[in-house]
């Protein structure tokens, strides 16, 4: 085990505050497709049907692991040559981002709905992507004991990157305009850009011999589509357990996530204002999200990825019932601080200790196809899964069912138990 004092310096490493500005870089256009764009659109008067189906756009971050093997393997000329095959890819979709976000500015929603919601789509494209190599990069910069930190940096920089182009948009638009707010975005893309830029490209894993140019373009397209589609999964389905882990990933953040489904409906069924959950969820939530990501990450280092995944799974858990024991407090704006500050908390440290453990899953040869695939499967669980959530809470009282929210955590406890006794983690592809 390492001291506490070696796992919080391990954050100020130079790679380390590479991987923190990657990750504000990968955070910062999220919400120009989501929260920002679906305010500028209300504001303009745009009706609210074509706003929902403006919601689309963000299809293409559930997507992202179909053209992952294309980033994982297609080399981009001069700049794969010059830069290296992730970085290459990375600065070459953030300088696409920056034409983009500048492209969504010059538009006008009232009088060509359509050109916004192409750039939107544009941008949502361009930040999937930007998301496949930035895990990918993150994923073969740091070595295997840097992985928790940099589940926790990665997360803190993409949250940074979200309250900008989401607070920040709004604040730049009522100072200059719409159009300033996007300009503005775009400039801080630069931040990313500078962290890609100075960061060392990671060693290429050894290829197999390609067919000599001689071969016929039929077999050596073959090999490019075996190398690029199949053998990542093929890969991957060859370890012991596959089928184990792909169940677990999918299970550990399930109770979490049905308690997650029904938060708002709670907030207001117990009678908070509007006023009173954006003060705690919003701010006061945040920052507990953060605090958590960052004991996470050090939790990780310090007691190893099998002891901090099963502790933080058990914290997640058992901050369930602070919702049960709001829902028998009522009305109470200190108790919901405490509600929302442990769930928040204690979400944020299984957050850094899941995306760590998903990090060394990946085979180096394979990590963008790999990574989008199991970050992919993961939103199931939070997704799918969850969505029975409301007929549940119909069903039950609100403590019986923030109750059951928690007994739905077991199996994904359980699994990581089994899982990390039987098929620990290992980083694929090293000598």
């Amino acid at each position: 085990m390492s001291s506490w004092r070696d796992s919080l310096a391990i954050h100020l490493r130079p790679r380390l505050l590479a991987v923190l500005f990657m990750g504000f870089g990968s955070g910062l256009p999220l919400p120009l497709t989501f929260g920002t764009l679906t305010f500028w659109l209300a504001e303009s008067g745009v009706n609210r049907t074509t706003i929902g189906l403006l919601a689309l756009v963000g299809t293409a971050y559930s997507l992202k692991f179909l053209w992952a093997p294309l980033v994982d393997r297609m080399p981009l000329g001069p700049l794969t040559a010059r830069l290296g095959r992730r970085r290459g890819w990375a600065l070459g979709v953030q300088a696409l981002l920056v034409l983009a976000i500048l492209a969504l500015g010059t538009t006008d929603p009232r009088i060509d709905p359509l050109a916004t919601a192409a750039a939107a789509l544009a941008i949502a494209f361009l930040s999937a992507t930007q998301d496949i190599v930035v895990d990918a990069l993150r994923i073969e910069l740091l070595a295997p004991e840097e992985q928790g930190a940099g589940a926790a940096a990665t997360q803190w920089g993409y949250r940074f990157g979200m309250i900008v182009s989401s607070a920040g948009a709004l604040y730049a638009a009522e100072f200059g305009g719409w159009g300033f707010a996007f300009c503005l975005m775009a400039g801080f893309m630069a931040v990313g850009m500078a962290a890609v830029w100075l960061a060392p490209e990671p060693s290429a894993p050894t290829s197999p011999q390609p067919r000599s140019a001689d071969a016929p373009l039929a077999a050596r397209a073959w090999d490019w589509i075996r190398g690029a589609a199949i053998d990542p999964f093929r890969e991957f389905m060859g370890r012991p357990g596959w089928a184990a882990i792909l169940v677990f990933v999918v299970l550990y953040k399930f109770g979490d996530a049905l308690a997650g489904t029904m938060a708002n409906p709670f907030y207001v069924a117990m009678g908070f204002t509007r006023i009173e959950v954006a003060n705690i969820s919003k701010v006061f939530g945040v920052v507990a999200t953060l605090a958590g990501v960052a004991a996470g990450g050090v939790l990780v280092h310090r007691q190893g990825l099998a002891r901090a995944l099963v502790a933080c799974g058990v914290l997640q858990a058992l901050s369930n019932l602070m919702y049960a024991l709001q829902a028998m407090v009522g009305h109470d704006v200190l108790m919901l601080a405490a509600t929302i500050g442990i769930e928040n908390f204690t979400g944020g440290m299984g957050s850094a200790a899941f995306v760590a453990y998903l990090s060394g899953l990946c085979n180096v040869a394979y990590t963008a196809t790999q990574y989008a695939l199991l970050s992919s499967l993961a939103a199931v669980g939070r997704t799918t899964l969850s969505a029975g959530g409301g007929w549940l809470s119909l069903q039950l009282d609100w403590v019986l069912f923030f109750a059951v929210t928690t007994l739905a955590a077991l199996p994904g406890i359980a699994m990581a138990i089994w899982v990390m006794r039987r098929f620990p983690p290992r980083r694929e592809g090293e000598a």
